[in-house]
């Protein structure tokens, strides 16, 4: 047998869809139907299943419906054999069927959280289980899709439960995958991960938050997750992840969970939170089926209506194929449309190399320059300093030379000069000894002595300079 299943065209198929009467699977049994499928409904409420049965036949479409608890695999299985005994058997199951609580994981009690689990769960392993049951043993097999969510990558505060739950639907998908691959069954098995849906998810769920809640932008419309759902039973991917923005989310938490967490406990709760709604304690889903109309979306302000992300994901291919033409297109735009012609690749790579942005040559020019100038400043500095040495070195030579020859002239005229006064003054004492005596002598002596005294008074005294030298 081989491992590849062959995978029908939509109007070749019967679909069974769980948790089929809102939100995604009540836009995607109605896109289903619509392309020419055979849909088989499964949800909790029969007033919506029985009116969503009728609306869908008055189409021309051929639906059929059972009421059944996904938690419930006996129950679940009865739905399947009456899906096979109504439409010959199935191609297709999707595991769409979920309920989420708002509100702190310690403030939700354990039975709460076990109920949660059942369905979002317990419904997943036991749907997939009946359909690789039933898919191995039909010709070409058939897909199992698992409506997952992007909280699987990327958890968040006040839907701790839920996220947790999609977390064991992930780990449950990919290792049933691997035991399918393994026993060669031609069963495809593709995990779907939406991110913020615009569906009454939020009314359908516990909220013990006691604020309205709403899901945070960017928000998609409900049939885009429905097209991929119905791409993925044509086709056989193994992940798909539909929204950029849960996908941004996700790899921001994957590559800094450090970062990621501080500042989604601190953000995420404000984020859901809806101030431009009253809290209503609404009827939630998690242990009755809720009866709401047959609602598929409830119309948040911004919807987006594509995924660019999931368009790439389900032809990569094309989207490839796209993006080279386009850089090609872009390309020789560039390099035909400019009048360098064949050497505008050197241009450009010219203008955004970043040495190309400074004249280097001029730059370096202007710095060789400078350092000239600045070497022969420094030359004519030193020069003129080693020319006012040799001046002050010369002048101070010449002025302690002319200072010497002064001081000794004038020690000489000193000198004959004293040598005079002695000469005289012995002379007159020579010459008056006889006549004046001894005290005409003292008298000479002193008048000299004054003289002397008074000599050093003087401004220009000679006797004053010798002294000083």
């Amino acid at each position: 047998m081989t491992t590849k299943p062959t995978l029908k065209a939509l109007n070749q198929q019967a679909i069974v869809i769980t948790g089929a009467t809102s939100g995604v699977g009540l836009a995607t049994a109605r896109r289903a139907a619509r392309a020419g499928a055979c849909v088989f409904l499964i949800a909790r409420g029969e007033g919506d299943l029985k009116s969503l049965c009728e609306e869908l036949q008055a189409t021309g479409a051929r639906v059929a419906y059972a009421v059944a608890d996904v938690s419930d695999y006996d129950a679940l299985a009865l739905a399947a054999d009456k899906a096979q005994r109504l439409f010959g058997g199935f191609d297709t199951w999707v595991n769409n069927a979920g309920v989420s609580i708002f509100g702190p994981i310690r403030e939700t009690t354990l039975e709460d959280q076990r109920r949660l689990f059942e369905t979002n769960y317990w419904g997943v392993v036991n749907g997939s289980l009946l359909a690789a049951e039933h898919l191995r043993g039909r010709p070409g097999g058939g897909a199992i899709i698992n409506v997952g969510s992007t909280l699987s990558d990327a958890p968040i505060p006040v839907q701790g439960v839920y996220s947790a739950s999609k977390h064991a639907v992930k780990g449950f998908t990919n290792a049933f995958r691997m035991e399918l691959i393994r026993e060669q069954a031609p069963v495809s098995l593709t995990l779907v991960k939406p991110s913020a849906i615009d569906t009454p998810y939020n009314k359908h769920a516990r909220n013990l938050t006691g604020q309205a809640v709403q899901n945070p932008q960017p928000v998609y419309a409900t049939h885009v997750v429905a097209d991929t759902i119905l791409y993925c039973a044509q086709h056989p991917i193994r992940e798909i992840t539909v929204g950029g923005g849960g996908r941004l989310i996700a790899s921001f938490y994957s590559a800094l969970p450090g970062l990621a967490e501080p500042l989604l406990a601190q953000f995420a709760p404000s984020l859901m939170r809806d101030r431009g709604s009253a809290y209503q304690p609404y009827d939630d889903g998690l242990y009755d089926p809720t009866e709401d109309g047959l609602d598929e979306e409830v119309h948040y302000p911004m919807i987006r209506q594509f995924s660019a992300l999931a368009e790439v994901r389900k032809h990569p291919g094309i989207a490839s194929g796209v993006v080279a033409v386009l850089a090609a297109v872009g390309i020789a735009t560039l390099l035909l449309n400019q009048r360098t012609g064949p050497t505008r690749y050197e241009t450009l790579r010219r203008r955004v190399d970043p040495r190309g942005w400074v004249d280097t040559d001029s730059l370096r020019e202007r710095l060789d320059g400078l350092t000239r100038d600045l070497r022969h400043r420094f030359d004519d500095a030193r020069h003129e300093a080693e020319d006012l040495g040799h001046k002050g070195a010369s002048t101070a030579g010449q002025w302690f030379g002319k200072a010497r020859k002064t001081s000794e002239r004038s020690l000489r005229d000193s000198g004959k000069a004293a040598r005079r006064y002695a000469h005289d003054a012995g002379d007159y004492a020579r010459d008056h000894a006889r006549e004046g005596g001894a005290i005409l002598a003292v008298a000479t002596i002193a008048a000299m002595v004054i003289g002397a005294a008074l000599e050093t008074r003087r401004e220009d005294s000679r006797i004053k300079r010798i002294a000083k030298f």
